[in-house]
């Protein structure tokens, strides 16, 4: 079996930035058009351009930080690889999607997104909660790598937000928009936890541009970190991808955000949504997305306040 056709059906199981315009335009030029052929899938035509990449590669002994050579030495990634992951799709949620996702026989990856969209992508609150200070960022996604996005397989949900981990505190606790008084982390150390929080003395000087009144400030930048060995939410959320055996051959991917109480485990709300990535000499690139015209409507904070409400409303708009 084809190597890549196999790790393609591995990630499908579970179990089992961006290139310049002068390589996009050399890319073009030895990799044949970008439109897929009578019948061709994506996640075929993916396969194609990747054995095409490898052999030219080596034909021309490029280099090893060269797109061509690195694309098709990239691997799958592993969603249950980490305990963060495997803990994430351990969930059980109230409305989960079915095994049956719908595919039919002969659908193009059109009919196949439009369909998912209109069927499961959404905002789905179960339980709202008041007065809450602060909350964890279970699974930090971590900076996607050069060329991640035009890989087929190299990431687990191109559907989801791009939060964390480096400006999370920005959006979740630094006014304007931040109107939690801290945010926690699983820390990079031995210590257990990074805590993100509201301290007005932690940065003198240090100005943050903010939207105000219908045009860009600069105020003072209030977030300040700290380590400890425990975290003091009650709430936190995840995510996940959402796999079934035709979504990555027609080149859509699909996502879903969980939030939960962490005592019990109790999920309280769930956003789904679903991308398909434009062609591109690789087969396919997420980094130019194409969203569930119908799916999720806010942005991941937006989301997240309206089901953990902060305390207070202190902080302006």
């Amino acid at each position: 079996m084809n190597t890549l056709r196999f790790q393609g059906l591995r990630f499908n199981a579970l179990r089992s930035k961006g290139i310049g315009l002068l390589v996009v335009g050399c890319l073009l030029g030895m990799l044949g058009p970008i439109n897929l052929a009578q019948g061709e899938t994506v996640g075929e035509r993916f396969r194609k351009q990747m054995e095409k990449m490898a052999a030219l590669c080596v034909a021309q002994n490029l280099s090893p930080t060269d797109s061509r050579c690195i694309l098709p030495k990239m691997k799958p990634v592993d969603p249950l690889a980490t305990e963060e992951g495997r803990f994430a799709h351990s969930i059980k949620i109230p409305n989960p999607v079915p095994e049956d996702s719908g595919y039919k026989l002969g659908m193009t990856s059109q009919e196949y997104f439009d369909h998912l969209c209109k069927t499961e992508a959404g905002e789905y609150i179960y339980k709202t909660v008041e007065n809450v200070e602060g909350i964890l960022l279970m699974r930090p996604r971590g900076v996607s790598k050069d060329y991640v996005y035009q890989h087929l397989y190299a990431m687990e949900d191109p559907a989801g937000g791009a939060l964390e981990p480096e400006t999370a505190q920005d959006y979740f606790v630094q006014p304007p928009i931040g109107k939690y008084e801290f945010l926690e982390l699983p820390g990079q150390t031995s210590v257990g936890y990074r805590r993100y929080y509201k301290d007005t003395n932690a940065n003198p000087g240090k100005l943050f541009s903010a939207w105000l009144n219908g045009h860009h400030e600069r105020i003072p930048y209030v977030v300040a970190l700290e380590d400890d060995k425990q975290v003091r939410s009650q709430f936190g959320y995840t995510w996940r991808s959402i796999t079934r055996p035709h979504d990555r051959e027609l080149g859509i991917a699909g996502g879903e955000l969980i939030i939960l109480n962490l005592a019990n485990h109790e999920v309280l709300a769930v956003r789904r949504g679903f991308t398909k990535g434009d062609l591109h000499p690789t087969g396919l690139r997420f980094e130019w997305k194409l969203p569930c015209p119908n799916g999720p409507k806010t942005m991941t904070q937006e989301f997240i306040q309206q089901v953990l409400k902060p305390k207070g409303n202190s902080h302006g708009r």
